[in-house]
């Protein structure tokens, strides 16, 4: 390979390896950066939350969110709780933002929920839109079956 070539003052001009190089490396760390701002910039209040108090067991449990209701002739009910584990230090905040256990019934079948990195739900049933609470995704749900019945679960055999 022959040497970068020089400029007549002796200095020398970068090969274009070098330049493509370092364009594809600023592409990225700035990609990489845009990625994970949202996950680096979250709300100081939500790491002020109160603590879930400990609880009879093996471990506690904090409900964060429960509701029970009739909606468009439809019972619908749903809890979020977070699982603290027993012996996890008071001021553990790990635990505070672990990823709560969700669960719906839509009368009384089970609906399967996920919970997204940016704290909002989505179901099987509308599962290319999310929603900011559990209620609004049961609710959502409920919509979209119309007169329609969830199937009930299926058994999963190994």
């Amino acid at each position: 390979m022959s040497p970068t070539p020089a400029k007549p003052g002796g200095t020398r001009i970068p090969s274009r390896r070098t330049v493509l190089r370092g364009a594809f490396t600023a592409a990225v760390v700035t990609g990489t950066a845009g990625a994970l701002l949202p996950l680096l910039d979250r709300d100081p209040a939500a790491a002020a939350r109160p603590e879930p108090a400990p609880g009879p067991g093996s471990g506690s449990r904090a409900t964060t969110e429960e509701f029970a209701e009739m909606y468009r002739g439809r019972e619908i009910r749903g809890t979020a709780t977070v699982v603290v584990p027993a012996g996890a230090p008071a001021g553990d905040r790990a635990a505070v933002a672990a990823e709560p256990v969700t669960e719906i019934r839509i009368d009384g079948r089970p609906l399967h929920v996920m919970r997204r990195a940016d704290g909002t739900y989505l179901s099987d049933v509308r599962h290319y839109e999310s929603y900011p609470t559990l209620l609004e995704t049961a609710r959502a749900a409920v919509d979209e079956l119309g007169t329609a019945r969830l199937a009930p679960p299926a058994a999963h055999h190994m």
